[in-house]
């Protein structure tokens, strides 16, 4: 089977298990748990067998949990629609064109999943309110239709971030063809540009021009060069670490397998959400067969050491050979990056 669709089924299984769980405690047990010198285990349930835990444990999210945000504004009247929120519990990134003589990264296919889209024949609200003002009383008008540009952020990372590579594509004549091409990978990854954010003072609409414009890096759907955005736009400057990039600025930091240089950064530029790889599936094969294949840290030993494993057989793995491998999952694990600005 799919191991993509295994990790959902596992995911999907712990939801279950969780929801499972009492979710209200009954009426009469709230006398008792209202006293606070009665300690929990000296609670006696008078509904069924033990008395359900005090505490929300049954509103806590598996660590694979995370928020999509869709963001929708009118090109008309610049009216911006109420953000939608989307579960996930891994990131599906499509694999963009190649371009001859420029190596594919991570974040081309994050930017990629991200870029703006215009979506047409959208009724807008906010303009079938400004043709009815401009009317005479009486008069019946038709919802006005308009194109809207699309916009998906991270709305909350989680703990642990699973990305799948959709390496699955289609022919011509619409047979199924896998995707060999060496997606790059670093043991860092940096998250912040893709995390949204709330609207500060600046105009919702010139934030949106910012990111229905090309997104920094190239990667966007029409698989051309984009311009830089959001915080890299506005400083000015290069990004000082760039997803899956191989140049001198990132590189350095692939040297050392311990802790991320966050000393490298400015203060004001020090990743927030910053992780680390822990594992890495790898598919072998083509679509209709084939074997996979896992590199994993190994427990202890400050967590330098790679192991691959394939069903039965297991060896030692360099970080080195983990980082060239053709990823099908990519399993990350957020560590402490600079802390939250204090309100």
């Amino acid at each position: 089977q799919d191991a993509h669709e295994l990790f959902h089924v596992l995911t999907s299984s712990l939801e279950d298990e969780r929801d499972r769980q009492p979710r209200v405690t009954h009426l009469f047990d709230v006398h008792s748990l209202e006293q606070p010198e009665i300690t929990q285990k000296q609670i006696s349930c008078r509904t069924r067998g033990s008395l359900p835990p005090v505490s929300n444990h049954w509103k806590s999210q598996h660590p694979f949990h995370g928020r999509l945000t869709s963001n929708m504004v009118c090109k008309h009247c610049e009216h911006q629609s109420p953000v939608r929120f989307d579960t996930f519990d891994s990131l599906s990134l499509s694999i963009p064109a190649a371009v001859w003589g420029r190596p594919m990264t991570l974040d081309h296919c994050l930017h990629h999943f991200i870029s703006s889209e215009s979506v047409k024949d959208v009724v807008c609200d906010n303009c079938t309110k400004i043709q009815a003002e401009g009317v005479l009383n009486g008069q019946s008008i038709e919802n006005q239709r308009t194109t809207f540009v699309k916009q998906l952020k991270l709305g909350k990372l989680p703990q642990c971030l699973c990305i799948h590579l959709q390496r699955l594509s289609w022919s011509n004549q619409g047979t199924p063809l896998k995707r060999h091409e060496h997606v790059q990978f670093n043991e860092f990854l940096v998250m912040d540009i893709y995390k949204y954010r709330v609207p500060g003072p600046k105009s919702s609409q010139e934030q949106l021009s910012q990111k229905s414009s090309e997104e920094t890096t190239p990667g966007v759907k029409d698989g051309r060069a984009g311009k830089p955005s959001g915080a890299e736009e506005a400083a000015g400057t290069k990004p000082l670490f760039m997803n899956g990039a191989s140049s001198s600025s990132s590189s350095s930091f692939l040297m050392s397998p311990a802790a991320f240089p966050l000393a490298a950064f400015p203060e004001c530029r020090a990743p927030l959400y910053l992780y680390r790889l822990m594992a890495v599936v790898v598919h072998h094969g083509d679509m209709h067969s084939g074997h996979f294949v896992t590199f994993r840290r190994a427990p202890g030993a400050r967590g330098s050491q790679w192991l691959w494993i394939s069903d039965e057989s297991v060896r030692r793995a360099s970080l080195h050979e983990v980082l060239a491998a053709s990823a099908y999952l990519l399993f990350y694990e957020r560590v402490h990056g600079r802390a939250p600005p204090q309100s």
